[in-house]
């Protein structure tokens, strides 16, 4: 009898156990439907996970079984990893090895969501990963940068609304290109937002930007509603709709690009850099760092904190008190 009932659950364990790639293409569906991840974050997470079933099949014969991931297999992944090069020799930055890690950490963590037996996910250490210099403008340099478009001409007057929107709000440049005409309520001051993960937040809006978008949405005569739209390349295709002529986040960058280098800016910056250009101002001034966390909808205040390594008034005044008279 003992011999049925193990045959049995053998015969269970095989027909209800998923393999490695069917239990990943799950969690992946997992992140879009019940988490609302976004559709970079799970193309991101499907790359980093499709390299590690990759290498995982050219090293083992039972790469499909879950259990057989193990923290020897994690620690050779890891070695993998530091070593890899692709066709034109370029090899993996620290922080991008460690972004695989993460994806890993997740998928396990969502077997054990589900009570399937697999490495823990608190096994797996992230490498101290190399510290990046934070770029952000100064006053004076943000100054020159939003006065380089041409305001006589639409485009010009679309890229200088850009500009403002982007410093005055500290937004993200994919939550900016999906800002819409019909949801911006200039006389309130405030845009309604979703941001990353899929988190609500409201943004406030200064005097001088809502001066450059009444005059960019009054010029327009055209009934798209998208806020940023094209004024240059393919027109819109069959089938496309609206969609077609919204700005996308890689034009946004290059409109950056572009006037940061007719400003001569010594620091290349680029959309994210001028999000870290409104959080400096804001903590230079005296904001509170929950308050700027609100506003730039961040998750944790430790991401949030990486602004006072920067730069923090207290500090300043200290060194100008204890130091300065050294000199």
């Amino acid at each position: 009898m003992s011999h049925i009932v193990y045959i049995i659950k053998l015969m269970l364990y095989y027909n209800f156990m998923s393999s490695l790639p069917d239990l990943i293409v799950e969690f992946l569906e997992y992140l879009s439907v019940e988490r609302n991840v976004s559709p970079l974050t799970i193309r991101n997470y499907t790359h980093y996970l499709n390299r590690f079933t990759n290498w995982l099949s050219s090293v083992s014969t039972t790469a499909a079984e879950i259990e057989k991931i193990d923290q020897d297999k994690i620690r050779r992944f890891r070695v993998y990893l530091s070593r890899y090069a692709d066709e034109n020799n370029l090899t993996l930055k620290r922080i991008t090895q460690n972004y695989h890690l993460i994806a890993l950490r997740s998928f396990l963590k969502y077997l054990a969501k589900r009570d399937i037996k697999a490495l823990s996910p608190e096994k797996i250490d992230l490498s101290k990963a190399e510290s990046r210099s934070l770029k952000f403008l100064n006053a004076e340099q943000l100054m020159r940068l939003v006065g380089q478009p041409d305001i006589n001409t639409a485009q010009g007057l679309r890229d200088k609304a850009i500009l403002e929107l982007l410093f005055s709000t500290g937004m993200r440049v994919s939550e900016l290109v999906k800002l819409n005409r019909d949801r911006i309520d200039l006389k309130s001051r405030e845009i309604g937002i979703i941001g990353k993960g899929g988190r609500p937040r409201v943004v406030f809006v200064s005097d001088t930007a809502v001066e450059w978008l009444h005059k960019y949405i009054s010029y327009r005569s055209d009934p798209y509603k998208p806020l940023f739209v094209r004024y240059s390349g393919k027109k819109v295709r069959p089938g496309q709709g609206e969609e077609g002529i919204r700005l996308s986040a890689r034009s946004m960058q290059r409109i950056v690009e572009k006037y940061v280098k007719k400003a001569k800016l010594p620091i290349k910056i680029t959309p994210h850099g001028i999000r870290h250009s409104f959080a400096t101002d804001l903590l230079t001034s005296g904001a509170d760092l929950r308050a700027i966390q609100e506003m730039l909808g961040h998750k944790n205040i430790s991401t949030t904190q990486i602004y006072t390594h920067v730069t923090n008034p207290q500090l300043k005044e200290i060194h100008k008190k204890f130091h300065d008279k050294k000199s």
